[in-house]
């Protein structure tokens, strides 16, 4: 397993991240079968949000009930929640922020958070709310790290104009078939080419260029909650002929090989899964070190149905 360094900070997290947005209905057994298989394949890293599950908190407080970490496995983890989503409007004020914090921290069963992200662009945002959150949670021990999630580049520097601590990290839907943040630099200055619209300012080359790590979430959907593209016959017989081959020249599965497409970026990208099948989490680990050739990432996005022009 790959492990990263988040710019700015001491924190090393692998670059294959266990979302547990789906466990609320899991029986105990279950979920800890799930975060053993994650850390037997060396995954350190497990993210979570506060609106996960059918109440707020729900998947955290199943996360907290089933794994009670001692206090030497707790050190040796990466635990993240997200902030800022509520029932049909978004959130950054700073008494929602630090209350939502201490409400993940009880659910959780943790003194800290190692990771903190705003879940989506609040267009209300004050940033010096933030900022003060931010620097009362950090002060107070209840939060080391701070980042954001499905932010431009614009947003992010605001938030910058008044948040004092390193965002260290930007949570962003990216796949083989969903990702305008690669193809529209790919196919930059086209006229009239969709590719070439950009859709994000240029988030990408902005995250290299600011230290900020890029967490792909959704790594196997065809689009925004439109199905997996991994066996879709139909609509990707190309891609996954290709997946298929490159699976068997690895000796990994398919899913190795969509994982392998993200953290072959030089960005030096995390995945963030959303199974919670055991096996799924060890097929998708098998990517985080596998070594693309040039030749065979660009012609993965290809066949996923972009233009190298």
């Amino acid at each position: 397993m790959k492990m990263i360094s988040f710019p700015q900070t001491e924190l090393r997290a692998s670059n294959v991240v266990l979302g547990l947005m789906r466990i609320a209905e899991l029986a105990d057994d279950d979920i800890r079968t799930l975060y053993g298989s994650a850390r037997d394949a060396g995954i350190n890293t497990f993210d979570h949000a506060d609106i996960y599950g059918p109440s707020r908190h729900a998947c955290e407080a199943r996360f907290g009930q089933a794994i009670k970490l001692s206090a030497a496995e707790r050190e040796s983890i990466v635990i993240q929640s997200k902030v800022g989503i509520r029932s049909g409007f978004f959130d950054f004020s700073k008494e929602h922020i630090v209350r939502t914090v201490d409400e993940s921290l009880a659910a959780l069963r943790t003194e800290y958070l190692d990771v903190l992200l705003l879940h989506r662009p609040d267009t209300l945002v004050e940033p010096e709310e933030v900022a003060a959150a931010f620097d009362e949670l950090h002060s107070a021990g209840k939060v080391e790290n701070f980042g954001v999630s499905n932010h431009t580049p614009g947003q992010i520097e605001l938030l910058k104009t008044a948040v004092r601590q390193p965002l260290v990290a930007n949570q962003v839907q990216l796949s083989i078939t969903h990702c305008p943040m690669i193809a529209s630099g790919i196919a930059a200055n086209m006229a009239d080419l969709g590719q070439s619209v950009d859709r994000d300012n240029g988030l990408l080359d902005y995250s290299r260029l600011r230290g900020m790590t890029v967490q792909a979430w959704s790594p196997f959907q065809k689009g925004f909650f439109d199905g997996v593209f991994i066996g879709d016959l139909e609509n990707y017989p190309e891609l996954n002929a290709v997946l298929d081959e490159l699976a068997a020249k690895y000796d990994v599965t398919p899913t190795g090989i969509a994982v392998a497409w993200i953290t072959r970026h030089p960005a030096n990208m995390q995945v963030v899964l959303g199974t919670t099948n055991p096996g799924r989490v060890a097929e998708s680990a098998a990517g985080s070190e596998l070594p693309l050739t040039r030749e065979e990432w660009y012609r993965l996005f290809r066949v996923a149905g972009h233009i190298v022009p």
